[in-house]
């Protein structure tokens, strides 16, 4: 998470692939002949800027414009064009193949797995507290300094702990640690390689690639074709959007700046968290304690993945409730049969959620905010140039159900909606950031440390604003939407304008 809010020269190329693609999809043309120009176009030049070579840096880009189209890596041992499957792919209807996330292997630095080092800070002193605390006897003293035997070494950290230089850094692969599913491992030539049968597609590996290794694959080209093909597609977007593209972005403008990218209309997700919390509250007071230990909210489909993988004993403790993205989809498909529906969020978990069979009717296209941008930059589409009279505000969510998007927001809203309900009811709340503090919630929640207890998982640290496709800094995100939120005029999901039937309330509720 330390790169998180930085923006460099990993999250400049990222951004430059997806205006490409979008703009790519928006002029048409002879996809074979263009996709093979971009990569002049994005690396510019003849000197290498970012690695050894700049032939490097090219085929680099030419894997990441092909996942960023939905198309598959290339075989490093076989020659294929960066076009092969272009055409095929250009189409307005294709739900992601997987593996969703991927990893470029002649990009990946093939990084150090877990061990400690010693660095030139250490002084070699006296007391040497490294050598004397390590219960492996793995550090010696060697000309006055200390070194560690790593076949002896069990990584407890004791010696790095009590140095008094800080000269023992702990040395791990970025991505490895910021996978809370242990899913990354090394190949035979030392490069990352992903467990597909663990990974739940969080994405917190590929924003912690220092080298941008790690892709995800897009569906901005199909979305494009869509729209072009002359279908209705309806936006439907997270509450984690508000601040995501500027200050200029208010809400009021987003719906007329999205439109100039060719979607019909645009509704905020915060109505279907409303009614997500409404389910969730009723299932927590109808089934806890009576017929399970504890309820597990279901909104983070990384956090829900997981639990299930890992935990499939109490995996009938998570919600059944549809998630926001879910019923927001299906009340507007109720509306406009015939619509495609693309949600926009800040989440890569998202992306596979939308890819399952029993999902796949409700939800067309997933977008991050991130390949949002990319279409607006592609289409020149400046939030300053809208004019007072093109603003449309988006369908109004609750305050409760515009923070599901921070930590602790959607058991603030589940316990809000309780409280109205039974006001004498007491609810006891527990939350984690992070898939490794999610697995040490459920562990102890299986242990029945948590009975009667509402629990809430958030895969990335922060919550919904610190997805993997989001654009500003968890911190800032966190402040914007707080103040969005209690902006909002309605404040508890109950006082929402939709019911859980997927239509509006009749006049008389």
């Amino acid at each position: 998470m330390k790169m998180r809010g930085i923006y460099s020269s990993v999250t400049d190329i990222r951004r430059r692939v997806f205006t490409e693609v979008a703009r790519l999809a928006y002029e048409g043309g002879d996809y074979s002949e263009k996709i093979s120009d971009l990569p002049y176009k994005i690396v510019p030049g003849n000197e290498a800027v970012y690695r050894e070579s700049i032939f490097l840096e090219r085929a680099i880009v030419e894997e990441r414009l092909r996942l960023a189209i939905g198309l598959p890596l290339r075989p490093i041992d076989q020659h294929e064009s960066v076009s092969d499957g272009i055409e095929e792919t250009a189409i307005a209807e294709k739900y992601y193949d997987p593996p969703l996330v991927n990893i470029i292997k002649f990009a990946c630095n093939a990084c150090p797995e877990e061990h400690y080092h010693v660095t030139d800070c250490c002084q070699g002193c006296l007391a040497h507290p490294c050598k004397e605390v390590c219960p492996k006897n793995a550090v010696e003293i060697i000309h006055g300094k200390s070194v560690i035997d790593q076949q002896k070494c069990v990584k407890c950290g004791r010696c790095a702990g009590v140095c008094p230089y800080g000269a023992i850094n702990k040395m791990e692969r970025p991505c490895a640690a910021a996978c809370g599913m242990d899913a990354i491992t090394s190949d035979e030539q030392g490069r990352a390689q992903i467990d597909h049968d663990k990974c739940v597609s969080c994405g917190m590996c590929l924003v912690s690639c220092p080298f941008g290794a790690i892709v995800d694959k897009g569906q901005i080209f199909q979305l494009i074709h869509a729209m072009k093909s002359g279908k209705r597609v309806i936006a439907i977007v997270a509450p984690a959007f508000v601040g995501q593209f500027g200050a200029k972005a208010t809400p009021e403008k987003l719906t007329a700046a999205m439109r100039k990218l060719g979607f019909d209309s645009v509704v905020e997700v915060a109505i279907g968290a409303d009614l997500c919390a409404i389910e969730e509250a009723k299932d927590f007071m109808r089934e806890v304690p009576q017929n399970q230990p504890f309820m597990a909210t279901s909104c983070c489909p990384a956090w829900a993945s997981m639990g299930k993988k890992l935990f499939p004993e109490i995996a009938d403790n998570i919600s059944m409730a549809l998630t926001p993205m879910v019923l927001t989809a299906r009340m507007v498909k109720k509306k406009y049969p015939d619509s495609c529906i693309a949600f926009i969020g800040p989440c890569a978990a998202k992306k596979l959620e939308a890819s399952r069979k029993s999902i796949r009717s409700d939800v067309d296209f997933v977008l991050t905010f991130e390949e949002l941008m990319g279409m607006f930059e592609a289409k020149d589409v400046r939030f300053e140039d809208i004019t007072d009279n093109e603003r449309v505000e988006l369908d109004k969510g609750t305050s409760d159900g515009r923070i599901f998007a921070v930590s602790g927001g959607v058991a603030k809203a589940v316990t809000d909606v309780i409280k109205e309900l039974d006001p004498e009811r007491e609810v006891k709340v527990e939350s984690a950031q992070g898939l490794r503090k999610c697995r040490k919630l459920l562990q102890m929640a299986k242990a029945g440390k948590y009975n009667g207890y509402l629990l809430e998982g958030m895969a990335c640290p922060g919550g919904c604003v610190a997805g993997a496709g989001t654009l500003q800094s968890v911190e800032k995100s966190t402040s914007v939407v707080n103040r969005y939120a209690n902006n909002a005029k309605k404040k508890n999901a109950l006082e929402t304008d939709y019911e859980i039937t997927l239509g509006f309330k009749k006049p008389d509720e």
